[in-house]
């Protein structure tokens, strides 16, 4: 189906990725629901979505995706739900897990009845690569075992599972798309690239937890975007799944290097730390099947996009 003019729904549509899906969908002139419930988990995100709030054919519903009630009620005659509220952060979930589970899991279920009671078009969820766990083979592609190590990939993990049930038995179409690991301007303060380089503008070293021979998949808040549009677009990714990656990979030394002579600080040692038990050793996505099925194909080198974050970064700081 075209998203041109269709109503929309994004859920955590205030948040990183959310909130430049929503860009996008507004530009090309869709109705636009955002719902989300600002948690507290990071702040900052009203800014996100300020520029659309005078928007005509954009609306801000401030609730949780565990009110069924209101939910119903944001869904009335939309065609297109993304779900992409969630709460997020392996590490935090290890220390958190009723709240990653509650939110993750019975979140997702209460957004797949509302969907269904509304009969919306279309749903389209985003899922993590955290579902696959530790890597039997490189690159992982959809096939690949799911043994997630941390409770936010289980939770992750059983939320794809309903995903599937609703779309088999209950007449819903649903897409899952299980993004690696996004960076981009907006994106949370926790994650690696931003916190790294806000170390780095305050001149302090980067902090590595292990030897940093850990490798990652690091993909464009751009290239996520347009997979995610090219998802709800694609009629035959119904009841499918695909990876959003770049199909390449940096260990984190590496990317420490290219950060530090991003900002010429090569005089700054990085720290290193314990590993922690959740991390995963190496994300690396085969994206053959979204090429195919979906036409992605992402655009941005990590060179390109850091340096685009960066230009955000300072900007935001003042600098």
């Amino acid at each position: 189906m075209k998203l041109a003019r269709s109503r929309t729904m994004v859920t955590g549509g205030a948040g990183f990725i959310g909130s430049h899906l929503v860009d996008r969908l507004v530009e090309v002139g869709n109705y636009t629901i955002v719902y989300d419930n600002f948690d507290e988990y990071y702040t900052g995100k009203e800014k996100n979505i300020k520029r659309h709030l005078s928007t005509p054919n954009f609306t801000l519903i401030k609730a949780d995706i565990l009110d069924y009630y209101t939910l119903c009620k944001a869904m009335t005659k939309v065609d297109v739900v993304f779900h992409l509220a969630a709460q997020a952060g392996v590490r935090y979930s290890q220390n958190n897990p009723l709240k990653t589970n509650t939110v993750n899991t019975t979140g997702t279920l209460n957004i797949l009845k509302a969907a269904r009671e509304r009969k919306v078009k279309k749903l389209v969820f985003a899922s993590s690569s955290s579902v696959y766990g530790t890597p039997q083979y490189l690159p992982v592609d959809e096939k690949h075992p799911l043994n997630p190590i941390s409770i936010y990939g289980a939770s992750k993990l059983a939320a794809e599972k309903y995903c599937q049930i609703f779309n088999d038995l209950q007449n819903l179409p649903v897409t899952i798309l299980r993004y690696y690991t996004v960076y981009g301007p907006r994106q949370r303060p926790d994650m690696v690239i931003h916190k790294w380089l806000q170390r780095l503008l305050e001149h302090k070293p980067p902090i590595i937890y292990g030897d940093g021979k850990q490798t990652r998949d690091f993909t464009y808040i751009d290239d996520i975007v347009d997979g995610t549009l090219k998802a709800a677009e694609t009629e035959e990714a119904e009841g499918e799944i695909f990876n959003l990656g770049t199909e390449s990979r940096i260990s984190l030394n590496d990317l420490v290097t290219l950060l530090l002579n991003l900002t010429h600080k090569e005089d700054i040692i990085p720290v290193y730390e314990a590993r922690k038990s959740s991390d995963i050793q190496d994300t690396y996505a085969n994206i053959s099947k979204a090429r195919k099925i979906l036409g992605y194909d992402p655009k941005v080198t990590l060179d390109l996009g850091t340096r685009q974050f960066l230009k955000w970064l300072v900007s935001c700081s003042g600098g």
